[in-house]
């Protein structure tokens, strides 16, 4: 599968907070099995400690050692309210011409390489993600085949954004990641987290801020992350009115 242009732009896009939503439910499930009825809408995640259940659930497709399947293709037919992610997906991808959106069957290779069914999955269960605004995405492997899903459940929403955890998706994703434009990935990902960024230096260093994060992110002369500094800042403290009105009286 040869990315075209759009869909390397909407994998840019949504790479690094899809890879936080992927971390996060990997914690918040811990080791588990799940199982899933396709026609109730319903998958269950069973863990040690604590299970969860998924009633607000969209297939996407599935991946075999040959190819990719969207959902809307699968000659054996679904309801249509579990592929309406992937019908939703298919549209788009008609509207704005990404072959690899529309076309019924993917082979698996990206650029001649043979990858696993679950690295194509996940690629294709990102691009997904932003053209639906759905975040939270699960890739479970069945009888050899990796069957790829988005999830909805209240535990699988992220928290606020923390230092620690803005550094830690930063400097993981744009190792792990096939980014082709950091600039553009950074940028969404900050940007979709809530914090005010931005670029200067003729955009050699982008500046952000926001929920108590403070930051920068520095490129090098091809766009490539150089640098990462991101820290805790203390927001300023306004002192109360009424403390104000005292302090202002004894004068």
């Amino acid at each position: 599968m040869s990315e075209s242009v759009l869909l390397t732009r909407l994998l840019d896009d949504a790479g690094l907070l899809s890879l936080e939503h992927r971390l996060h439910l990997e914690d918040v499930l811990g080791a588990h099995v799940w199982q899933a009825d396709l026609d109730g809408r319903r998958i269950e995640f069973i863990g040690e400690q604590q299970s969860f259940e998924c009633t607000d659930v969209y297939l996407l497709g599935t991946a075999d050692a040959e190819s990719w399947l969207w959902g809307w293709a699968n000659p054996w037919g679904y309801p249509p309210a579990l592929i309406e992610a992937a019908e939703t997906v298919r549209e788009f991808g008609v509207r704005y011409g990404v072959a690899e959106l529309c076309a019924a069957e993917l082979p698996i290779a990206v650029a001649g390489a043979a990858p696993e069914p679950h690295q194509v999955a996940t690629l294709l269960a990102d691009a997904a993600k932003i053209v639906c605004g759905r975040w939270s995405s699960y890739c479970g492997v069945t009888d050899g085949t990796c069957v790829a899903f988005l999830v909805e459940h209240p535990a699988f929403l992220l928290p606020l954004p923390t230092a620690g955890g803005i550094a830690r998706v930063l400097a993981h994703g744009v190792n792990a990641l096939p980014l082709t434009d950091h600039r553009r990935a950074v940028h969404s990902y900050l940007t979709r987290r809530g914090l005010l960024t931005d670029f200067i230096d003729d955009y050699h260093l982008l500046e952000f801020s926001g929920h108590g994060i403070g930051g920068e992110v520095e490129f090098d002369a091809s766009g490539n992350v150089a640098n990462l500094d991101v820290r805790a800042v203390m927001d300023q403290i306004d002192v109360p009115s009424g403390t104000k009105t005292r302090t202002a009286q004894s004068h």
